[in-house]
């Protein structure tokens, strides 16, 4: 039986995306199509599978970066089979479990700052005198400390 190929416009229509987001996801290495004697784009039907894994994945969080590992991890980078997905969501699962924690911690420190009104700054946890937190490094300095000591905590329970 000959191996059935689809048009770019029928992945992209039978996945409920843009042909502009198909081009896209072969360029970050997400999906492979091959070109015909007319240099068009064909993809195989495996290709649905995986675009539907990258939807389900980005729906819950998970970035491309992350994804496209994932891909990477299996044999040959094939397509996802039924087993591949029950680990990829189980790796995925602890991820988002860990961020959910980050979440809720600076929900909560968020809440409990602006819920104060004190607007002090020599009492609050946020400020900076003198840049000081310049010295470990850039950017969000205390939320990123925060999102480290969160992933640190979620790990041993991930293992077990």
């Amino acid at each position: 039986m000959a191996e059935a190929i689809w048009s770019v416009g029928k992945v992209a229509k039978r996945c409920g995306i843009k042909v502009s987001t198909l081009h896209f996801y072969e360029q970050q290495g997400l999906i492979q199509s091959w070109r015909n004697a007319g240099n068009q784009r064909r993809y195989k039907p495996e290709v649905l599978r995986r675009i539907s894994v990258i939807k389900a994945a980005q729906k819950v969080g998970v970035s491309l970066e992350e994804i496209k590992r994932a891909f990477e991890s299996l044999p040959y980078n094939r397509t996802p089979t039924v087993e591949d997905w029950q680990q990829l969501s189980k790796n995925w699962q602890q991820m988002l479990d860990g961020r959910i924690a980050y979440l809720q911690k600076l929900r909560s420190n968020l809440a409990g700052c602006i819920g104060c009104g004190c607007l002090s700054m020599t009492s609050c946890p946020l400020y900076n005198p003198d840049d000081k937190l310049a010295e470990s490094g850039s950017g969000p300095v205390l939320l990123d400390q925060a999102e480290q000591k969160a992933r640190a905590q979620q790990e041993p329970s991930a293992s077990s």
